[in-house]
């Protein structure tokens, strides 16, 4: 097989890869997992990790189906490759394209539960309760 096309087979199985090792991660980040749940920040921060795994993996799977159809863009529009060996867009390449899309916004929706830092506001108090009437009603 030619170079790139062995290539764009690497980068689609590192994607496959990096989304079960992202899935993992990001699972153990859930809030509703009893991993971890000791410490909320590293949990939150596992999911955020997973995020980031699952933006590579779409990256990855990105550029490798793009990469493909361009190489099939060439070789249609080439006016040395002969008319039955031409390929065309297949439903894999759109197929491909969705997932990693979906791959990377599923990531950034992941970054995006990232633990917020603490604030220099003072704690927030409850209003206090009224006092009981005085017998001077305003108006």
């Amino acid at each position: 097989l030619a170079g790139s096309l062995q290539a764009t087979r690497a980068l689609m199985v590192a994607s496959i890869v990096l989304g079960l090792v992202g899935v993992f991660v990001a699972i153990t980040g859930m809030k509703c997992m009893k991993c971890m749940e000791d410490d909320q920040v590293k949990k939150m921060r596992m999911a955020v990790f997973g995020g980031v795994i699952f933006i590579i993996s779409g990256l990855a799977a990105l550029v490798a189906t793009s990469w493909y159809g361009n190489r099939v863009a060439q070789a249609f529009y080439d006016r040395f490759t002969p008319v039955n060996t031409r390929f065309e867009f297949g439903s894999a390449l759109f197929i491909g394209w969705a997932a990693s899309s979906l791959a990377i916004l599923g990531g950034s929706f992941l970054c995006c539960s990232c633990p917020r830092r603490e604030t220099s506001y003072p704690p927030t108090r409850g209003y206090p309760k009224n006092a009981s009437s005085t017998g001077k009603d305003y108006v």
